[in-house]
């Protein structure tokens, strides 16, 4: 009955959180279609403006228009204000309303603070949601400061500043919009932008259960195992993402002959830490080596960590199957690490994702093959890379997003509220199911596996 009890919750709030987002959506494209968000003499299409409006609530950064050209400051503001509702969480929002008008915060928003959040205690919601808060303003602003020594002198205050404030949301959120017009192109020999634009990415798809567990560990004296795992992947493919980006694209090609080889090795961190579902790029996307593409797709699909402002399976999920592979191997029952044990749980949970993902991935490439164009010279990965990009809420791409069909911009769209809700989010919400408790458990009997 206890399990009963549960799944009915978690499909209510799975069903509230979708419909947070949609109309969140929805007042978004609603804000872009006011004259005053584009020019006097660009017209736009609702699909566009729907798609804009979903790229920035699933903090992706996939455009169809060029966001520097295409959308006014208001427009822009309206984009880097639905990211930052994205990213956080229109829930956050919410119980920060609450707290300034002075209102008590009713369990069933506690709760959805709580699925919003991936908080495993009713209890953490007031004690992370100051963390939360307190953590996005401090990064957001110190990024403003930091990267305004650079732009304020390079684009005067008032533009300066408005860049600054622009880039640093926006790199904190992991949303990848910008409004330069290319991104980080322009930037790509100046290694204290992007050292400051890595650490907002990083500090931003890191999650904030892991900051609070750092912050108190001077108190505590320990992490919690859900940190260990998290440091631990993260560093991980974080490193070897980057060796094999310098085996894959040793040559550099794409970057200036005379740039010093410090910058070159800035540039190739960088690479390595966009596509943690971040988006913003130095280089032009499209001629990467196919090792380097390869390399970003499968940083795109495991993406940040739960909690965080980043796409993608999460880094614990990817942990978790990494240690449960190399238990088998070994011939141990148990998954162990850290002197800690997984639980059954959380390890058919992973596989589940993992299998779930791999099925909405899979459909929606077949479909965007039959839909939409390849260019020559490109093969299935122009659109793998896309899909890929979109579910993990990444915005990278190879040049396929502004030439998308209709069904190519619908099929992305739902692929990003995928990547930022949570696949069992999404597809619990939009399921009719029903719980059963089995009262009948036939004989278990094996089969032959591999």
């Amino acid at each position: 009955m206890k399990k009963l009890a549960h799944f009915k919750l978690f499909d209510t709030l799975s069903k509230k959180m979708v419909a947070g987002f949609i109309i969140l959506i929805l007042i978004g494209t609603g804000l872009l279609s006011l004259p005053w968000a584009t020019p006097a003499n660009v017209q736009t299409s609702l699909i566009d403006i729907l798609f804009t409006s979903a790229s920035a609530t699933c903090i992706t950064g996939l455009t169809v228009v060029n966001t520097a050209a295409h959308w006014t400051t208001f427009g822009q503001l309206v984009i880097l204000g639905l990211s930052e509702v994205g990213a956080l969480g229109y829930m956050t929002f919410a119980v920060l309303l609450f707290n300034i008008m002075r209102r008590q915060i009713g369990l069933s928003t506690q709760l959805m603070v709580k699925a919003s959040l991936n908080l495993e205690r009713l209890s953490d919601t007031k004690s992370v949601m100051k963390y939360v808060v307190g953590l996005s303003l401090l990064f957001q602003l110190g990024g403003l400061g930091l990267l305004a020594l650079d732009f304020v002198p390079r684009f005067g205050w008032q533009h300066g500043l408005y860049v600054s404030l622009y880039h640093a949301v926006m790199s904190f959120c992991n949303a990848g919009f910008d409004v330069f017009g290319d991104s980080l192109q322009g930037f790509r020999n100046d290694p204290y932008v992007l050292i400051v634009t890595m650490i907002l990415i990083i500090a931003g798809g890191l999650g904030f259960l892991v900051w609070r567990d750092l912050l108190l560990y001077h108190t505590r004296k320990r992490l919690t195992l859900n940190s260990k795992l998290t440091l631990l992947t993260t560093l991980s493919l974080f490193v070897i993402g980057f060796i094999l980006l310098l085996v894959t694209e040793r040559d550099l090609k794409l970057l200036p002959m005379g740039m010093s080889w410090a910058n070159r090795t800035i540039n190739t961190l960088f690479l390595s830490v966009t596509p943690r579902t971040a988006g913003l790029i130095t280089m032009p996307t499209q001629g990467l080596q196919a090792g380097s593409l390869f390399v970003i797709m499968i940083l795109m699909f495991v993406g940040g960590t739960p909690g965080s402002t980043a796409g993608g399976i999460k880094t614990t999920t990817f942990g978790v199957l990494m240690f449960q592979s190399i238990a088998q191997l070994r011939g141990r029952q148990d998954v162990e690490f850290s002197h800690r044990r997984f639980s059954q749980e959380n390890i058919s949970r992973a596989l589940m994702l993992i299998f779930l993902a791999s099925i909405v991935l899979t459909v929606a490439t077949l479909v965007l093959t039959q839909t939409e164009k390849i260019p020559k010279g490109f093969g299935l990965e122009y659109v793998l890379f896309e899909v890929l990009s979109a579910f993990g809420t990444v915005g990278l791409s190879l040049g396929l997003t502004p030439q998308l069909s209709l069904i190519g911009k619908i099929i992305i769209m739902m692929l990003m509220f995928i990547g930022r809700v949570g696949i069992f989010t999404s597809l619990y919400a939009l399921s009719k199911r029903q719980a059963k408790v089995n009262l009948i458990r036939y004989p278990a009997e094996n089969i032959l596996i591999g």
